[in-house]
Order: structure tokens, then sequence, then C-alpha cells
């Protein structure tokens, strides 16, 4: 008759360590009772709990029942549990380093949704093309392939049109994805854009929308207003009142108008100014020297007719300077009372 096996482990709870713990609680629960436990867990974390467990040996049942006492135990004895992202946060801080608790309560922030696709799918067509539009077509392209196809079809009609073609003859022409490929593209979107959203994701839904709608070229952001009166004019006189629009650069002080002319390419402001107001114009010419301002006349009248689509791009992009140069402190953007300053 051979011998019993001799455990491992010592029968002193205290001796083991937590991968040892969970190991044993796993073979106790049974195949059927723990799979959900595994699906929870990471892959480095399953490599641990298996590597552990696969060398346990045989286990007394008195440590079993030790175990499981040990841990009914404490659960019972901090009464009720609150689960919140807070809790949460502190519990990972314990455990981690503060770099990856923020990747990770970042992306918990986020869109829900298993794996980075999963939280694509639930991301708004808009937010989305108006991240993927600075991104390579090959990028997108990869993207695109992965998300449902309903989604990707708003997804592409929300991208600039020449740069939608361009992605869809990549994504006629893309063969297999290699995985190392796929993975940088999902690293990148995971710190790049969810953690991101993520930060964003408790602001008023109407300065949100304000952004975006500032990212409209003219005819599509005066469609989205006027449909949008009509359903809800408070909505919509609120998210008029949160836009800054190239217009609104009238407001600037002088020294204001003088940093940003500074910062702005000659070529851009001549195109953005092309579609400008009298009123505008006249501000900006005021700003310049008499010698300065003659040259930008005679560009601009030597440019000819411009399509309003290279128009919008150049007075975007004057905008987006502004935005910068007052994030940096070096301008000031007044508000729509006048009286404070507004901080982007």
């Amino acid at each position: 008759m051979s011998k019993p096996a001799k455990s491992a482990l010592k029968d002193d709870i205290r001796s083991l360590s937590g991968a040892e713990r969970a190991a044993v609680i796993m073979l106790s629960l049974g195949e059927d009772h723990s799979q959900r436990i595994w699906e929870m867990m990471d892959e480095e974390e399953i490599k641990e709990v298996s590597q552990v467990m696969s060398n346990l040996g045989s286990v007394s049942a008195t440590l079993i029942e030790k175990l499981l006492v040990d841990f009914v135990s404490q659960m019972s004895g901090t009464g009720s549990l609150m689960g919140s992202y807070e809790s949460t946060e502190r519990l990972l801080a314990g455990i981690l380093p503060g770099e990856k608790v923020s990747t990770i309560m970042e992306e918990i922030r986020g869109p829900a949704g298993r794996t980075m696709w999963d939280k694509l799918a639930n991301v708004n067509e808009t937010v989305l093309a108006n991240y993927l539009k600075n991104e390579y077509p090959q990028t997108v392209s990869v993207v695109l392939s992965k998300i449902k196809p309903e989604h990707a079809a708003r997804v592409l009609g929300a991208l600039p049109e020449e740069f939608a073609l361009e992605v869809v003859q990549r994504m006629l022409r893309m063969e297999s994805v290699q995985k190392d490929i796929l993975d940088k593209v999902e690293q990148t979107l995971r710190v790049e854009f969810m953690s991101n959203l993520a930060r964003t994701a408790k602001r008023d839904a109407h300065e949100q929308m304000a952004e975006i709608f500032n990212n409209f070229d003219r005819q599509t952001e005066s469609r989205f207003i006027t449909a949008l009166e009509e359903r809800s004019r408070d909505s919509a006189e609120r998210i008029k009142a949160l836009m800054f629009t190239f217009e609104d650069l009238s407001k600037l002080d002088p020294g204001s108008i003088q940093t940003l002319l500074r910062n702005v390419e000659k070529d851009k402001l001549g195109l953005a100014l092309k579609g400008a107001t009298d009123g505008l114009r006249d501000v900006f010419f005021s700003n310049m020297s008499e010698r300065a301002g003659k040259i930008l006349r005679d560009d601009m009248e030597a440019m000819g007719p411009v399509r309003l689509k290279d128009v919008d791009e150049a007075q975007m992009r004057m905008v987006n300077v502004a935005k910068d140069l007052a994030n940096k402190g070096e301008i000031m953007i007044a508000g729509g009372s006048g009286e404070d300053e507004l901080v982007y």
C-alpha cells in the first residue's frame, strides 16, 4: 500500500502567499464554479496562479477548511461592502505603481467594454472620427476593420471625404494585420484616446458638444445648429454660447491679437481673412504696420477665388492657435459676457 502524498504546504495559513491562497481556493471551487473567476483575470494573473497551482502537491483538508473559514470571516468582519470608484482606486494604490493605477482607473472611467474594440463600439462616431482624422489612413483602416460595420460606416461618414476615401482604399488592399501592429494600435488607442476620453467623461455635455461643433466646417455647423434649434432651442443656445469661433477673435485685446499674428503662418492668415467679415478684417489690419497690412492685402487679392473648405480649415487653425496660446497664458480670450477670462 502506497503512502499518502505529503502536503507541499504547511497547515498554517499565515505562511501562504497570496498566489498560494488563490490557487487553493480556485481548486476548492472546482471547474464549474471557478470558471467565471478565471475569466476575470488577466493573462499575467492566470500564469502566476496556474504556476503555483501546478506545484501545490497534496493539500490537506485541514488547510482548505482553515483557508475558507479565514476568507469568510474576513469578508463578514467588514460588514456590508461599498464598491465605488474611490474605494477601488485606494485598493489598487496599495498594490500597484501609481502610473499603473492611473491607467487602469482612467480606462474604467471610459466607455464600457471588455476589450479595446468593445469600448470603441460605445464611443460616439463624431468623437472617434475627430480623433482618427489626425492619424495615418493605414492606422484608421486597421481600427475600422476591427469595429462593427455599422459603426465603421458612421465613422467614415463623419471623416473628411478625401481622407475617408483614402481609408476605404487602404481597407480594400489590406491583408491580415500582424499581431504586433495590432497590439501597437491598440496600445496607442488606450494611452492617447481612451485615457483622454475618460478624463473628460464628467465634463458638462454641452461643453463637450461645443468643442465637437468647433471642429465642424461652416456648413456642417450651421446644419446641426439649425436642426438642434428646432428640437431644443435651449441646448442650441448653450452650445453656441460655449463655442469659441473664428468671429470671436474680434474680442481679443490688441496685445493678444498681435501675439496671435506672430504665431500664425502668413499664408493661413490671408486665407482665413478671405472669408472674414469686414469688421474682423479691420481688427487684424489695425494691429499691423501699414507695410505689413498692404503686403497681406496684396497677397489676398493675388489668391483669387478660394475654396470654402480651405478657408474653414485656415480659420479653424487660427482658432486652435489662439486656444493653445490661451492655455500657455500668453493671451486672454474673453468670455461671452465680456467680464471674465475664459480658460480652455
